[in-house]
């Protein structure tokens, strides 16, 4: 493929090399149609909109923070505090939670998967606290999914956080495999050992 692609080039670049000095008018022709730039730059300026405007990032009027109460064990209820934050005020909301993993938490039967919230207002904001009971069947890292959702007249917002509890001991210890050593450079090699089936 190269070696089809480098005369092709080579002859275009020496065309392109020989136009230029050749000196056949084409200069002259294209100096004539050479268009001069403008010495006025646009004015540019930034005025403000009226104080009716304002401009603010994308996100969820309603902040959700947890504190997760005692040491999880398996088998055994652990209860988690919810702290809803509104923007809406009194505004009621809905509170979702899901579990992605079944094998690993479950809600109990006694606790709602979804529940309307209707906050207080205190400082401007609504305030709502809830306490969401899960059962944790298994050892590790696992997550609650706690949705809030709220319709208003700009259309449907939503919050959703994703509550870790941690099961058991919090790190777990790496299993080596095969034996370190150093070669003559000094650089660490990990030798494994061979299988023999």
């Amino acid at each position: 493929m190269y070696r089809t692609m480098l005369p092709f080039l080579m002859s275009m670049a020496l065309i392109a090399a020989c136009g230029d000095e050749a000196g056949n008018g084409s200069a002259a022709t294209s100096d004539a149609n050479v268009i001069e730039p403008s010495t006025s730059a646009p004015k540019v300026t930034f005025e403000p909109g009226g104080t009716d405007v304002t401009t603010v990032k994308p996100s969820s009027p309603i902040q959700i923070s947890y504190r997760i109460i005692g040491q999880p064990i398996i088998g055994q209820p652990v209860a988690i505090d919810l702290q809803f934050d509104s923007a809406l005020g009194a505004t009621s909301f809905n509170v979702n939670y899901r579990v992605n993993d079944s094998t690993a938490l479950q809600l109990p039967e006694s606790q709602a998967s979804r529940v309307a919230v209707s906050p207080t207002i205190a400082e401007e904001r609504g305030k709502a606290a809830q306490q969401v009971r899960v059962i944790p069947l298994r050892e590790g890292r696992l997550y609650l999914n706690v949705a809030a959702e709220v319709e208003t007249e700009s259309g449907s917002f939503s919050s959703v956080t994703a509550v870790p509890i941690q099961v058991g001991p919090a790190v777990r210890e790496l299993q080596e495999n095969g034996v370190v050593t150093t070669d003559e450079n000094g650089e660490l090699i990990r030798t494994l050992p061979a299988r023999t089936d």
